[in-house]
């Protein structure tokens, strides 16, 4: 008599909407239970915000000139941080692995866990322009909600990168230390300090594939244009395209461990 061994369920590869949003909840829920990480991702951008105005309190034309670029890297790094480390967490504890073995897809994972990082990234970048346009008299020639897209999409192209590292990360600590590989290089070479077009051409050349370069841009765009310009759309379509492929290079890092 033959037997035959039944082989584990392969999760369904298309994305489902309820599987989804189930997933966004699910980490919604866990982080109601963390107040703190909740206060860094929300409050953190503001309180920075709120400094730097203070800090050229004799020279409010240098606020006006980098505020509207910080309003975007803030939460950039900010999302970047938090997302890596909870995503990491959420590896080492086993609780991805249990996931990948329910009728959950990745892509319905890794989407999840983007809208629920996203929800609060829309909290975040609101409060954030909120209080740099209408407390901290952030001066815009644009319109304040353009502003308010580009500071969600650099929330969200965090979120994606924060997500993607957490897989080559071992430990918390580890996942920090992808700050100086990820993110301060794009700070550096953004356009923040001095025009990109000014760099060394090798340093140009790089900067004009990093997407920090565009999400400053894109808030330089909205600084000085009353009127939605074609290169505040491309730098739009950049920053949101690089979250999108980011998100999707952090789902193939998605793998079972067991079997």
């Amino acid at each position: 008599m033959t037997t035959t061994t039944a082989r584990p369920a392969t999760p369904p590869r298309a994305l489902n909407i309820s599987r989804t949003t189930a997933t966004a909840t699910r980490v919604l829920r866990q982080l109601t239970h963390d107040p703190r990480t909740i206060a860094l991702m929300i409050l953190v951008p503001c309180v920075m915000l709120f400094l730097l105005r203070y800090v050229f309190d004799g020279s409010p034309r240098t606020f006006d000139s980098i505020g509207a670029s910080l309003l975007g890297i803030f939460p950039l790094i900010t999302m970047f941080l938090v997302t890596s480390i909870a995503t990491l967490r959420e590896r080492t504890s086993g609780t991805l692995e249990r996931l990948l073995a329910m009728p959950l897809g990745k892509g319905d994972l890794i989407a999840g866990y983007a809208l629920a990082f996203g929800t609060l990234a829309i909290i975040q970048s609101a409060l954030a322009t909120g209080l740099a346009l209408w407390f901290l008299d952030l001066d815009v020639t644009g319109s304040p909600w353009l502003l308010l897209l580009v500071a969600l999409l650099d929330a969200l192209l965090g979120t994606a990168l924060g997500l993607f590292v957490s897989a080559f990360a071992a430990s918390d600590f580890q996942a920090v230390q992808f700050m100086p590989a990820v993110i301060f290089p794009q700070l550096l070479l953004c356009g923040l300090f001095t025009p990109r077009d000014t760099m060394h051409p090798a340093l140009e050349a790089i900067s004009d594939v990093l997407p920090m370069s565009y999400a400053v841009d894109g808030m330089n765009e909205v600084l000085r244009h009353t009127d939605m310009t074609a290169t505040f759309v491309r730098d739009a379509l950049i920053v949101a395209g690089s979250a999108l492929l980011v998100l999707i290079l952090g789902a193939a890092t998605l793998r079972r461990r067991t079997v």
